[in-house]
């Protein structure tokens, strides 16, 4: 069994959701491991990671628009913590809602993604953001 660790750094353009797949499997092919387990973690609180349809953008709109009704954004009388402005206690909520980690098979050295699946980075704040992902694959040579 091999491990690798690595780490990758995500520039978002503000809220909404940033495709990382073209990222993740290019790295997963320079680690030589055929068939093992990709585990990504996002450092962050106020993004995350989710894997949705790749093919149509009105899905990844319509995710938004109902993540939106479901955790509007709203300081002071919606929320108490709003020290970074009204979009902040909704960005964690919704990294609560959704996921900070994920698992992705690995088979014959690529994720294994089904065909319509994108692995993305969730950001939940308004305004552009650096957000750091760590990623630990384990498995057997390929």
């Amino acid at each position: 069994m091999e491990q690798r660790v690595g780490e990758l750094a995500v520039d978002t353009a503000g809220r909404g959701l940033v495709d990382i797949t073209r990222r993740l499997k290019d790295w997963v092919a320079e680690q030589r491991i055929g068939t093992g387990l990709l585990t990504l973690w996002c450092r962050h609180t106020s993004a995350s990671l989710i894997v949705q349809e790749n093919a149509s953008p009105e899905v990844r709109t319509d995710l938004e628009d109902f993540l939106q009704r479901l955790v509007p954004d709203g300081g002071g009388a919606r929320y108490r913590h709003d020290e970074e402005g009204p979009d902040d206690m909704p960005a964690h909520i919704r990294a609560v809602l959704t996921s900070v980690q994920l698992s992705i098979p690995i088979r014959s050295g690529r994720p294994a993604l089904g065909t319509w699946q994108a692995v993305y980075l969730y950001e939940h704040r308004l305004r552009p953001h650096r957000r750091m992902l760590d990623l630990h694959l384990i498995g057997e040579g390929g």
